[in-house]
C-alpha cells in the first residue's frame, strides 16, 4: 500500500507540474477542494500563510519587470500563483493523510535527511515559542518600537542559529559519507 501511495503521489505531483494552462488549473482547483472538503478551511489557512510572502515577492518582481518590458503580467501571474497554491495545497493535504516518516522510509538517506529537518524545525519552533513567551512576560503593553527591536533580535538569533546548525549538520553528514567525492 505504501508503494502505491508513493506512486500515486508522484504521478499526481508530476501531473500538476505538467499542466501549463491556467484554465486547466482553474478547473482542477474545485476538484482538489472537493477531495479535501473536511479540511478545506484549515488547509487554506496553512497554505496561504506558507506562500503569501513568496507569491507576493515573485508577483511584485514580475510586475515591475513586465511593465518595464511592456508585457502584460496577468496571465503569467495567474498561472504561477495558481500553480504554487495548488502544489502546496496538494502536498499539505496528502501529508495530512499520510505519515511523512513512513512515506520516506523506503530510503535510508531520505529518512535521515527528514529526521534532520524535522529535528531542526522542532528546535526552531521551541526556541521561537520561548522567545515569544519571554517577550510577553516582560512587556505589559504592546509597544511598536520594542516589537520592532524584538523582531530584529529574534530574526538575527535565528539567522545565526541556522548558519551554525547548517555547518554542524554538514560536518555530521560528511562524516557519515553523505557527500561522497565524485
Amino acid at each position: 500500500m505504501n508503494n502505491l501511495l508513493r506512486i500515486l503521489f508522484i504521478l499526481a505531483l508530476f501531473f500538476l507540474l505538467w499542466v501549463k494552462q491556467s484554465v486547466y488549473l482553474l478547473y482542477m482547483l474545485p476538484l482538489l477542494w472537493l477531495v479535501s472538503y473536511r479540511d478545506f478551511t484549515k488547509l487554506n489557512i496553512r497554505v496561504i500563510k506558507s506562500i503569501i510572502f513568496f507569491n507576493l515577492g515573485v508577483s511584485v518582481g514580475y510586475i515591475i519587470v513586465s511593465y518595464t518590458k511592456g508585457i502584460s503580467p496577468i496571465e503569467f501571474l495567474l498561472y504561477i500563483n495558481l500553480k504554487v497554491y495548488m502544489l502546496t495545497y496538494f502536498v499539505f493535504y496528502f501529508f495530512s493523510k499520510v505519515d511523512i516518516v513512513e512515506f520516506f522510509a523506503f530510503s535510508k538517506e531520505l529518512s535521515y535527511l527528514l529526521m534532520i529537518s524535522l529535528s531542526q524545525i522542532i528546535s526552531y519552533k521551541k526556541s521561537f515559542e520561548e522567545f515569544r513567551l519571554a517577550y510577553k512576560a516582560r512587556v505589559v503593553k504592546k509597544l511598536r518600537q520594542r516589537e520592532k527591536g524584538f523582531t530584529t533580535t529574534v530574526f538575527e538569533f535565528f539567522l545565526k542559529k541556522a548558519l551554525s546548525d547548517s555547518k554542524e549538520r554538514t560536518l555530521a553528514m560528511k562524516a557519515r559519507g553523505f557527500f561522497d567525492q565524485v
